[in-house]
């Protein structure tokens, strides 16, 4: 029975999401039953595309691509696929009516990883980001407002503000993987091989700033979004703090990171300030 693949689809991404990322995983557990399956459906599609174009070394990685790009357009109009992570995609991206161009953009962003390593202009460095996380932010805000319009188009800026931050942080931080091993410099008019506190602060005002635009979104979001989206707030802001009082060599030299138990207080904060309705 379909159905029964279908269930089978959907404990796939749940366990792509739970595997590949324990942040976001714990955020996710906290948003509404009605909704938490769909974020892992998006989350999953999106990890799967990333790992092709990240991880598959010695692979011929464009081939991979081409390959999953064509199935993805293939469940999209047929509405089924035999990759069960892009079977449980399409189910989402049809209940919520997700705009193709968002899909589009993404692929588009990724498709740059397995050809592009330098980013020289704000342009370049702009549409990569919007392609690889303010399309994300968008996607999962469809979901959060349930296919509303009126309210997608009300809370569009902060989901791609908020998916900027996202992504900017996660370049800081894996600063040295994307540079020494994947050879990939992101921000533009800086030498990665000369990092220095000049730059990482330019960096971090730039990503205080994507915060900044993006609070007053997350306040408006339905109640059963708002808890899971202010906890992956509150984790990324921690992590931008703790690389902010990181020496810029240091960043260069290792892949910073949140413990654990902070992890959990980041969650036990956030649950009671959303209590207590401080969100």
């Amino acid at each position: 029975m379909k159905a029964l693949f279908d269930k089978v689809s959907y404990d796939c991404s749940k366990r792509v999401t739970q595997t590949y990322s324990t942040s976001f995983s714990l955020a996710t557990k906290m948003l509404g039953a009605s909704i938490r399956p769909d974020i892992y459906n998006i989350y999953g599609f999106v990890r799967f595309a990333d790992e092709i174009v990240d991880s598959f070394h010695g692979y011929k990685t464009e081939e991979l691509f081409n390959d999953f790009e064509q199935s993805l357009k293939y469940a999209l109009e047929h509405k089924i696929s035999m990759n069960p992570i892009l079977n449980s995609f399409q189910h989402t991206y049809h209940k919520y009516q997700i705009p193709y161009h968002l899909v589009e953009s993404f692929m588009k962003s990724m498709r740059m990883d397995l050809t592009k390593n330098t980013y020289y202009s704000e342009k370049e460095y702009k549409d990569y980001i919007y392609g690889s996380a303010d399309v994300v932010g968008l996607m999962c805000l469809m979901v959060f407002v349930k296919g509303d319009q009126e309210k997608y188009e009300s809370l569009k800026d902060s989901a791609m503000s908020l998916g900027s931050a996202f992504q900017k942080v996660n370049f800081l931080r894996d600063l040295k993987a994307d540079f020494e091993v994947l050879h990939r410099s992101y921000f533009p008019n800086t030498d990665l091989n000369q990092l220095d506190e000049d730059s990482k602060r330019r960096i971090i005002n730039e990503i205080k700033d994507d915060f900044q635009r993006s609070y007053g979104g997350i306040q408006q979001l339905p109640r059963e979004a708002k808890l899971g989206v202010y906890t992956a707030y509150k984790y990324y802001y921690r992590l931008l703090g703790k690389l902010e009082k990181t020496p810029s060599t240091q960043i260069r030299q290792a892949r910073i990171r949140v413990p654990d138990y902070q992890k959990f207080g980041l969650l036990a904060e956030s649950y009671v300030n959303f209590k207590l309705n401080l969100v």
